[in-house]
C-alpha cells in the first residue's frame, strides 16, 4: 500500500486518485494541508528527487508570500525539510510515497512506468 498525501480543491490530486482507482492500486489517501509528510518521508523523496528544492510548490500562495524563490537557494536542507513538514502548503502535491516508489506530482508517464511496468512493486 502507498500513503498520498492530496488536497481535495486539487485538480492534479483528483486525477491522481483516479489513476490510481482505475489500476486498483491500494492506497492510503492524507489531506496534505491537516497532516504533513513526515521528515522522514521529506528525506526520501528528496534523495529520489535530487534535493528538497524539487518537494516545493512553487506555485502555491505560501511559497510566494514567504518569498521562497528567492531565499530557497540559499537555504541548507534541513531548513528546508523543516519548513515543509511544517507547512502542508508548502509541499508538491500529490505526495505519493510507498516501499519502492516515490512520486511527487502528477505526469502520467512516470505514474504508468511506476505502476504498470512489468514486475513492478508497491
Amino acid at each position: 500500500m502507498v500513503r498520498i498525501y492530496t488536497y481535495s480543491k486539487c485538480d492534479t490530486c483528483r486525477r491522481a486518485l483516479r489513476f490510481l482507482r482505475e489500476h486498483n492500486v491500494p492506497f492510503e489517501e492524507i489531506a496534505i494541508r491537516e497532516t504533513t509528510p513526515s521528515k522522514s518521508e521529506l528525506k526520501a523523496m528528496a534523495t529520489a528527487y535530487g534535493g528538497t528544492r524539487r518537494l516545493f510548490n512553487s506555485s502555491g500562495s505560501d511559497y510566494k508570500a514567504l518569498r521562497l524563490s528567492a531565499r530557497l537557494p540559499g537555504v541548507a536542507e534541513e531548513e528546508a525539510l523543516k519548513l515543509l513538514s511544517q507547512n502542508g502548503n508548502l509541499v508538491k502535491r500529490p505526495f505519493l510515497i510507498g516501499e519502492n516508489v516515490r512520486l511527487v506530482g502528477f505526469k502520467l508517464p512516470q505514474w504508468e512506468a511506476a505502476f504498470l511496468a512489468e514486475g513492478t512493486m508497491l
